[in-house]
């Protein structure tokens, strides 16, 4: 039994700290373990009492009976490191810190925290800065938090890990309200030790848990987070995750458009997405998600019916559905002619709204339409609106969902339009998920959606010579020597010279086409465009002249002298797109494509992936573009050639794998794709290497 399997189901538990006053805080954990019905062994240590809630209190740690499973310590800062190290020495598995005062004050509390996990040794630590953990399957209760006054806790098979106390206490309250239940709830803290992808991973074992819910405010590690993700996707159990901290500040520091287009919130999508986990947008996602899951239905499609006996409540949600991007088709035939033989002829059933307000509620009638909707081959779920009418008899509407709700596989929902809290337990008590905003229903349904199981497989990587990296300088590559890089992983690259000064330009454009591109060739400029460093379409004879001018103005500008000037082939015709590599400080690299040239951040049309990157990735990130059709063919454009793109993609993930670390930025801006069969080129580069 691994010690954080007997810290959420241990068998006996040590309270240091524990007071005899039940309303101070320090005084709730023994209170909370005894009215919830722990059935193990508690042992209250305090020096000053004897006894508390009955039960025998122990001076200190070494003279406890046994060495517990777990420990709640209820310390400061200055007496919880030597009550952890005499824990560790009796061979506790793991303990729980509530004090602040550690590394969310600054280096001073650094350091205690620092103290605090040396001190546990082997010992497991959750927290410090904690409201502790509840296992309401096996009625165990190692938190202080308020929330734990409910007097009737249900248990469910949705597990939440949080990493703020507050949020853990506001979840089971407003879940207890719902009549939704728990199994387990833990707040991780400062997470000096165990963190919340270490309590993921458990819980994919956990046979109570089906939903597993995370509260996160950032990772500290990422790889390990994906790799028990991809675990809970393969056992089945799905991920539903609040993540808070959507700032794009750290984009501005960023020297490239992808560091600025890869902003962290949306490299946290990436990373959702090919993971298998579901992203809730709100807070209140946080609960109606995971009551829908786990009922385990899912929807094969978009197409909704809605059974209504209000109206307006109908209109309401039926706009919700269609503004989230839901069908709501009428009736086929058949459903049609069944539903108005149900209502003796009434037009209604030929619309969707089911709208059964005119026949009244019949127990008969009720139970027929909805299963007339579940049986037709038109829906792929169904909502059913419980109006006002509903107050008289709750056990009505709930009674006849849950029965119809038995018959079909389909997913059943119910929006419950008046302000009936009870009706609303009264049907998730019953495995119904019952909700009171369309917006919810919405929101649900399209967490109900097919996903496919994440697969992650790494293509070989290509091998870089050591002496090409070596003779690379640390810091921004000018824009020949990235394209040296790209080529050398066949990316297709246009063809250029590089000129030192303006007069050697003129002998630069040999064979090189009439028309030529110029630029400047610098380390230091790396949007040149923005300081006139570029010029398109010079014949050969003009290029000094362009090149004494790109002087002047970077002169002016006060930007740095360049390096010499890079004369290129024009490249005609095509689509340009963005390539780019980011790393990002919480998640690590990234992958973006876009479409680009000089309006790439105007556009924003970009989509991310993490490696390693499968052709499956390259083709997905492609097709996820809303400027797809300017590759396919747009207004009698001839088709880009999008084999040739997937290419150069997954050439640009190879570089990146093997070059490792030493690669902090990479973009391609523009890469153009040209007509089908005519391939790719790479017009401009920036490698960032450290």
């Amino acid at each position: 039994m691994t010690a954080i399997a007997r810290l959420l189901s241990p068998r006996s538990v040590a309270v240091v700290g524990a007071s005899a006053d039940a309303s101070k805080m320090t005084g709730r954990p023994v209170n909370y373990l005894l009215r919830h019905g722990f059935a193990g062994a508690i042992y209250p240590v305090n020096p000053r009492a004897a006894e508390i809630a009955g039960l025998r209190c122990y001076p200190d740690v070494a003279a406890l009976p046994e060495a517990p499973d777990a420990a709640i310590v209820l310390l400061g800062p200055e007496r919880a490191e030597p009550a952890i190290r005499a824990l560790a020495e009796r061979g506790t598995a793991a303990a729980v810190v509530f004090a602040g005062g550690y590394a969310e004050t600054g280096e001073g509390g650094i350091r205690r925290q620092q103290a605090l996990v040396e001190a546990a040794g082997a010992m497991r630590l959750l927290g410090p800065n904690t409201i502790g953990l509840v296992n309401l399957t096996d009625r165990i209760t190692l938190s202080a938090s308020g929330a734990l006054e409910v007097g009737q806790l249900p248990a469910g098979r949705i597990s939440v890990v949080s990493q703020s106390g507050g949020i853990l206490g506001s979840l089971l309250s407003r879940a207890a309200d719902r009549g939704i239940g728990f199994a387990k709830l833990a707040s991780t803290g400062n997470e000096a030790d165990i963190d919340s992808t270490d309590l993921l991973d458990h819980l994919v074992e956990d046979e109570a848990t089906a939903v597993i819910v995370l509260y996160m405010e950032g990772l500290r590690r990422p790889d390990a987070f994906r790799a028990a993700a991809l675990r809970a996707a393969a056992a089945g159990k799905s991920i539903v995750v609040f993540k808070v901290g959507r700032s794009e500040s750290g984009a501005r520091s960023a020297s490239s458009h992808t560091g600025a287009l890869a902003g962290a919130d949306r490299v946290y999508d990436a990373l959702f997405r090919q993971c298998g986990v579901i992203r809730a947008e709100t807070f209140g996602d946080l609960i109606d998600i995971p009551a829908a899951l786990v009922a385990g239905r899912r929807a094969a499609g978009r197409r909704v019916a809605v059974l209504t006996s209000s109206g307006g409540a109908g209109t309401l949600l039926a706009d919700s559905l269609g503004v989230a991007g839901f069908d709501l088709p009428e009736p086929d035939a058949a459903t049609a002619a069944r539903l108005a033989a149900l209502q003796e002829g009434d037009p209604a059933a030929m619309r969707n709204p089911v709208d059964v307000t005119l026949a009244g509620l019949r127990p008969d009638l009720f139970r027929g339409a909805i299963d007339a909707l579940l049986e037709s081959p038109s829906y792929d779920a169904a909502v059913v609106i419980v109006g006002s009418s509903a107050l008289a008899q709750p056990s009505l509407v709930a009674d006849a969902v849950v029965e119809c709700q038995g018959r079909s596989a389909k997913p059943l929902l119910c929006y419950v339009s008046p302000h009936a809290p009870a009706i609303t337990r009264l049907l998730n008590g019953q495995g119904i998920p019952a909700f009171t905003a369309p917006e919810s229903c919405a929101s649900v349904l399209a967490a109900l959606q097919p996903r496919p199981v994440p697969v992650l497989a790494a293509p070989a990587p290509a091998a870089v010579p050591h002496r090409l990296l070596a003779s690379m300088p640390s810091g921004p590559l000018n824009e020949a020597q990235s394209k040296v890089l790209f080529a050398h992983f066949g990316m297709p690259v246009t063809r250029e010279v590089v000129a030192p000064d303006p007069a050697g330009t003129l002998n630069a454009a040999d064979g090189l086409g009439e028309r030529v591109v110029l630029k400047v060739l610098s380390r230091e400029i790396l949007h040149k465009s923005d300081l006139g460093g570029v010029k398109v379409g010079l014949a050969a004879e003009a290029l000094p002249a362009a090149a004494e001018a790109m002087l002047d103005s970077l002169s002016r500008a006060g930007a740095p002298a360049p390096e010499g000037f890079l004369v290129q082939e024009m490249v005609g015709g095509g689509v340009e797109m963005i390539l780019g590599f980011h790393r990002d400080p919480q998640i690590g690299p990234v992958f973006l494509l876009g479409m680009g040239g000089i309006t790439a951040e105007l556009l924003q049309d970009t989509v991310l992936r993490l490696p390693p990157l499968t052709r499956g990735d390259a083709e997905g990130m492609i097709a996820e573009l809303r400027t797809l059709p300017l590759l396919t063919g747009f207004r009698g454009a001839p088709p880009a050639d999008r084999a040739a793109l997937v290419d150069a993609i997954l050439a640009f993930a190879a570089m990146a794998e093997a070059t490792g670390e030493r690669l902090l930025e990479a973009e391609i801006n523009p890469l153009v794709v040209l007509p089908e069969g005519q391939g790719v080129r790479a017009l401009d580069g920036l490698v960032v290497l450290a």
